[in-house]
């Protein structure tokens, strides 16, 4: 099944939150995730450059880490900076979510793709949150944490928050957790990986990693 773009966010058997992003694309599979500090970027590959003329939704940060790395915010496309702006100013997760997403609104391409956030924040008892803006409305949840299971939502198919869209979720690294959510349980069966990338939290700060798809 094709389900386009995934995020994730849950809790591993050591009580530590992570988010994570997957790049599942049919029409532009060229493209690899860089990592500089506190985000993360999807870019095309060399020599594909000019596919960002070709569709302009194909190259964004996906990650970003504000509040000095207590929150991660990770996300398909460009409202990761002014979701993470919002909350590093100081704004609560929910109405950051629904701010950046309402502004921005999905996006205008010939699929009409839904924008899809996913925030871990660390900041208290970890808490982990949910968002779409699809064609035909906006959702944002947040979700009941509990430890070893994630909870996901994709741009196509599986574009509806539910508490019975999870997984289990065991990884005790970042690399670990862009493998779960590109080959492992129920994302195994989901088609055209291309990269993935994951913020797990150690306990003190958020590590980051990504990972590109077997071809």
């Amino acid at each position: 099944m094709y389900v386009g773009r995934i995020v994730s966010v849950g809790l591993n058997e050591d009580n530590h939150i992570g988010a994570t992003y997957r790049v599942s694309s049919r029409s532009f599979p060229n493209r690899r995730a860089v990592i500089e500090g506190q985000r993360v970027s999807i870019v095309p590959k060399p020599g594909y450059e000019e596919d960002v003329h070709k569709n302009p939704y194909i190259a964004y940060n996906c990650v970003r880490l504000p509040c000095e790395g207590l929150v991660a915010v990770v996300t398909n496309g460009s409202h990761t900076d002014p979701i993470a702006e919002k909350i590093d100013a100081g704004m609560n997760v929910r109405d950051a979510l629904i701010l950046g997403l309402t502004a921005l609104d999905y996006e205008k391409d010939q699929y009409n793709t839904p924008r899809i956030a996913a925030v871990a924040d660390t900041r208290g008892e970890p808490q982990g949150w949910l968002a779409v803006v699809r064609r035909d409305g906006l959702e944002v949840r947040a979700m009941p944490m509990r430890p070893s299971w994630c909870f996901f939502v994709a741009t196509y198919e599986r574009n509806v928050i539910s508490a019975e869209l999870t997984e289990t979720y065991v990884p005790t690294t970042p690399d670990a957790a862009c493998t779960e959510i590109l080959e492992k349980g129920v994302f195994a069966s989901l088609t055209n990986p291309v990269t993935a990338v994951a913020a797990l939290h150690d306990g003190e700060v958020f590590a980051l990693a990504a990972k590109d798809a077997q071809q």
